[in-house]
């Protein structure tokens, strides 16, 4: 039996995992690890915006700010497209419901779809994994090879 007197050695934790390449993440020029503002970037517009003004020298981040920004231009063109054709669509008599049940549908879709895309893209980023989003992801990489 042992004695209660003794002190007991801990087991000491397994380090926290860096990005799956191997490679600790390293600080940014914004004093953050890169994976971290990364996955921070990929918030649309906004954090896009912030971290391709503030990192110079990561190209992984930046191309997560580019990406994050097309993205969310993307998706303030489809909400100002979807505005105009529901103010339009939805107001035809005796079909406009229609149009309406329509409409809100794709809204739906798109925004799922979208909330899905934005999830994969932070997991990814904070993994420390250059993750192309469909069709967005070539245009951000070709900016932010332009603009290095």
């Amino acid at each position: 039996m042992p004695d209660p007197a003794d002190p007991i050695d801990p087991v000491a934790p397994d380090p926290a995992p860096g990005p799956s390449n191997g490679i600790p993440p390293h600080p940014t020029s914004t004093g953050l690890p890169s994976n971290v503002a990364a996955a921070l970037a990929c918030f649309p517009l906004v954090g896009g915006i912030i971290f391709f003004i503030l990192e110079k020298r990561d190209s992984f981040v930046r191309f997560y700010a580019m990406q994050s920004i097309i993205f969310g231009a993307m998706g303030l063109l489809f909400w100002l497209v979807w505005s105009i054709f529901f103010a339009i669509l939805a107001h035809i008599p005796a079909i406009g419901v229609i149009f309406a049940v329509i409409l809100w549908l794709v809204w739906a879709v798109v925004s799922l779809a979208a909330l899905l895309i934005l999830i994969i893209a932070i997991v990814k980023a904070f993994s420390g994994v250059r993750w192309d989003i469909p069709w967005v992801g070539p245009m951000a990489r070709r900016q932010v090879d332009a603009t290095l």
